[in-house]
């Protein structure tokens, strides 16, 4: 019999989005058992917060097909109440994504959800990834807004990149599961606009962005949060938007271990 992985799949763009689905669904197709704990809504750049303040409503989910739960939290909030309260047993990996847009360079690193949502499977001791999908600039908004429906050739590459996914998912298992864990440390994939079932992957570094501010000046004096299409700092090709610049999938180890001089 076919060994079928139980793993734990979460995301910051809500569990009603697309892209969760598709990953999802191509996961289930690759042979894996799922648990599924997902924000309730949208959580985007949250980072790494915890709902400490306030009670966190949990609402199973029976239209998924298997145990699945939609979180009135951040991605922290749902991996860590899954883990502990949820499911049984710990999962052979948990997995984060597809994030609607990359997850690249490290002001976006830092403050991604799905990243998150990954890290703190690995704070469990369980082998962790996130997947993230660029996306063209111009339509980001509007494929927000429709939580992550897309067309054409985006949607073709989501396709073939939750297909990877899948297969990355599997070898990751295969490499970590039951290995010990000297400290967090998440894979971190980006997909490029332009998926194809032949698109190479390659090792790279968190790349880093120049100075730019986050927030737009508003016509009621206020400000809003617009997202930093800043370029990149240097020339550097090994980092994780010059790999995506060359349509390649990057491939960057989160290893928490280096932090602090460790």
């Amino acid at each position: 019999m076919t060994h079928r992985p139980k793993i734990l799949i979460t995301n910051d763009d809500g569990i009603d989005s697309h892209f969760l689905r598709a990953l999802v669904e191509a996961h289930r197709a690759a042979g894996f058992d799922i648990a599924l704990a997902a924000p309730l809504e949208e959580q985007s750049w949250i980072s790494r917060a915890l709902s400490r303040r306030r009670e966190v409503a949990v609402h199973a989910r029976d239209e998924w097909g298997f145990p699945a739960w939609a979180i009135d939290g951040t991605p922290t909030d749902c991996v860590n109440i899954a883990l502990g309260h949820l499911v049984e047993g710990l999962p052979a990996a948990v997995v984060s994504g597809i994030n609607l847009g990359y997850n690249a360079n490290l002001p976006h690193v830092l403050g991604s959800g799905t990243v998150a949502g990954a890290l703190e499977g690995a704070f469990w001791g369980v082998p962790a990834v996130a997947y993230s999908l660029q996306l063209p600039h111009e339509n980001y908004e509007e494929i927000r807004q429709s939580k992550g429906v897309v067309t054409g050739v985006a949607a073709e590459s989501l396709a073939h990149a939750a297909r990877r996914a899948a297969a990355l998912t599997r070898d990751i298992i295969a490499r970590e599961a039951g290995q010990p864990m000297e400290a967090p440390r998440v894979h971190n994939y980006n997909f490029p606009r332009v998926t194809l079932p032949e698109t190479p992957v390659e090792a790279t570094r968190v790349g880093y962005l120049r100075p730019a501010t986050m927030f737009q000046r508003q016509s009621s004096g206020g400000y809003r949060f617009k997202f930093p299409f800043a370029p990149a700092m240097g020339e550097a090709q090994d980092t994780d938007e010059a790999c995506l610049n060359r349509g390649h999938i990057s491939h960057t180890v989160l290893d928490f271990a280096h932090l602090g001089g460790l």
